[in-house]
């Protein structure tokens, strides 16, 4: 360590690499696993970072041993903050299935407006903000922002219509309507 503070970095290498093989068998013999590395990586940084405060005058492995073990404490003590409490096999949850496809939907729908538009209905209709809020952050003017909502909307109520009638007509029928419409034109 003494080298390592004046500046030898092959000697802090060295250093550090054989700390670390002794703090592995330090933490594993305390703590579990998972919770040993992290108590591991902890000390090196500790170790790194302090490493202006150890004396030459003093032992270096009491020095270490002090750190180790104050990482080490500070794990402990994590682990009973946060400690697993049981689950209890009845605990209802909430079905979000229909959250999540509504979400999707609107997603599609509002890609398939002019992006002018859907960026003004996200902001004043789903986010909450004003027109004039909405005009600022667009760009738009207010009159432009109300005429894309309004034109966007619009245009989402004939999707959402087409749709429903797409979704509610059997294929077949499809078929003969668009071949009748073929002939036609």
């Amino acid at each position: 360590m003494v080298a390592a503070q004046d500046g030898d970095s092959r000697a802090y290498e060295q250093l550090l690499r054989e700390i670390d093989v002794w703090l592995r068998r330090y933490y594993a013999r305390r703590l579990p696993y998972p919770v040993s590395d992290d108590a591991r990586q902890d000390a090196l940084l500790a170790i790194h970072a302090k490493r202006h405060t150890y004396a030459p005058s003093r032992a270096f492995g009491a020095w270490v041993r002090a750190i180790a073990r104050y990482k080490a404490i500070d794990r402990i003590r994590d682990a009973s903050r946060f400690a697993a409490l049981p689950l209890d096999e009845d605990i209802s949850i909430g079905d979000h299935e229909g959250t999540a496809v509504s979400a999707a939907t609107m997603d599609d729908l509002l890609g398939r407006l002019k992006p002018a538009q859907a960026i003004v209905i996200r902001l004043v209709k789903l986010n909450g903000l004003s027109i004039a809020h909405a005009s600022d952050v667009t760009g738009q003017s207010a009159p432009l922002v109300k005429i894309n909502i309004h034109r966007g909307l619009k245009r989402l109520a004939a999707l959402v219509s087409c749709d429903v009638v797409a979704a509610t007509t059997p294929a077949h029928s499809q078929k003969r309507r668009s071949t009748r419409g073929a002939k036609s034109i």
